[in-house]
């Protein structure tokens, strides 16, 4: 039996319109699967080291606070700076001294992890210019003498030598996991090269703020820190991921 000539165009124009929606579908769904997107975080990032303020409590001869904080300015580079003030009480063979001062370091951080999702965890290196500006103050000194017969000869002086200052190159490298949302853990080490260094007059910078001991044999420094920080979100970007195979 022949179908009417109407009725076949209908037929016809109904599987075309399901096999074009069919179509249709399955594109939207291959393109979902080919980008999936997330919004990332840039923002700032403010906190503080622990290390230095655990160390204040259990320490007496040492007092410290430092500022720390980041700005994800692309992808995986982050500008970053630390602020302090420190004060180091030191003994040396026939010499106490006290060094105080502030300090700032400014530079960047590459974070070398691949996040999965909308995560932030970093494995990050990073470059630092440190400066200091400080005061030297020699509390009391002995006499050396070849004969032990005598007591030592201890002289108190209270001497501050003023104005001093030093700068450093400073890498570093570490590890950052967010614990809770926006919130940072970090430890990372130091490795520091001495760059200028301002003595006082017949003495010597045995401790600087933000550098820390010196050595007469060697320009080199180390160093560590413990930090919690927290994420101020200021943007949101779109971060396409690639589907898994």
């Amino acid at each position: 039996m022949k179908l009417p000539m109407k009725l076949t165009r209908i037929y016809l124009f109904i599987i075309s319109f399901f096999a074009l929606a069919t179509n249709s579908l399955q594109a939207q769904q291959t393109a979902s699967q080919d980008s999936i997107v997330i919004k990332e975080k840039f923002g700032i990032r403010v906190g503080a080291d622990l290390q230095k303020a655990i160390r204040t409590l259990i320490d007496e001869d040492f007092q410290g606070f430092e500022v720390l904080g980041d700005y994800r300015v692309y992808k995986d580079y982050y500008a970053a700076a630390e602020i302090g003030i420190e004060e180091k009480d030191y003994t040396e063979p026939y010499l106490d001294g006290t060094a105080s001062g502030t300090y700032i370091k400014i530079g960047a951080n590459y974070n070398a992890y691949e996040n999965w999702l909308d995560m932030q965890n970093e494995i990050f290196v990073g470059i630092r210019y440190g400066f200091s500006s400080f005061s030297q103050t020699l509390n009391k000194y002995a006499i050396y003498a070849n004969d032990s017969y005598f007591p030592v000869d201890i002289r108190e002086t209270n001497q501050e030598f003023k104005s001093l200052n030093a700068s450093w190159g400073e890498l570093q490298a570490g590890l950052k996991t967010e614990v809770l949302n926006n919130l940072f853990l970090s430890v990372h080490v130091q490795l520091k090269v001495m760059i200028s260094d301002k003595k006082p007059d017949d003495y010597d910078n045995l401790y600087i703020p933000g550098f820390h001991r010196t050595y007469d044999s060697s320009s080199f420094g180390v160093g560590w820190g413990y930090s919690l920080s927290y994420l101020i979100p200021v943007v949101k970007k779109d971060k396409k991921l690639k589907p898994l195979d």
